[in-house]
């Protein structure tokens, strides 16, 4: 089954990642047509047993900017929902 889309919208996320300090930071930007842009941010530290794997300090600072991008979502929507609704709202995951 295929679904026409009539009006789509593009939203993006850029993602940037750097290193200092033997941390890595992460920044996930959304960028939305017809909406506030929200910035999720995350860092991940290697552990001093750890093995120097820099992919993976990319990867854990990228999923967890990532999924503070998505918890900024849900609340920016709950906060439209009650402006609409005039009601308490509690979006989860």
């Amino acid at each position: 089954m295929e679904i026409a889309m009539i009006a789509a919208k593009r939203w993006t996320v850029d993602v940037f990642i750097d290193e200092h300090d033997g941390r890595t930071y992460a920044e996930a930007r959304l960028h939305a047509e017809d909406s506030a842009h929200l910035v999720g941010t995350a860092e991940a530290r290697l552990h001093p047993s750890d093995r120097d794997v820099p992919e993976i300090g990319d990867e854990l600072a990228v999923a967890r900017a990532l999924s503070d991008l998505g918890h900024q979502l849900l609340v920016t929507a709950a906060a439209d929902i009650e402006a609409v609704s005039d009601r308490s709202v509690h979006l989860s995951r």
